[in-house]
């Protein structure tokens, strides 16, 4: 009988995702699976539960983990938007500057 699941492996702790500002200062953000850009005033995440984008002001990243998907960013923080199907057109959007 082969074994399908193997608990305790490095992909499952990444299957968690948390989104913690503090004072609209700090972010703390687990379940990253990659950073896609980022400058001073927009970050993209590719998170387990779809695409972050942060915008705001003299953002910078503070740690990244790989290993563990886990990213800080330090800076003002003006909107966190998940880009999924329910905003088909606003990820649209955002892509289409991104990638001008």
């Amino acid at each position: 009988m082969s074994q399908l699941y193997e608990p305790n492996t490095a992909k499952d702790s990444i299957q968690d995702h948390d989104v913690i500002m503090r004072g609209r200062k700090l972010l703390d953000i687990t379940g990253v699976k990659q950073v896609e850009s980022f400058d001073n005033e927009e970050f993209l995440l590719e998170t387990v539960m779809g695409f972050l984008a942060i915008k705001g002001q003299n953002l910078q990243m503070k740690n990244l983990d790989v290993e563990k998907g886990i990213v800080s960013i330090k800076g003002k923080i003006y909107d966190l938007v998940y880009l999924d199907e329910h905003h088909g057109e606003k990820a649209k959007g955002f892509f289409s500057k991104l990638f001008r």
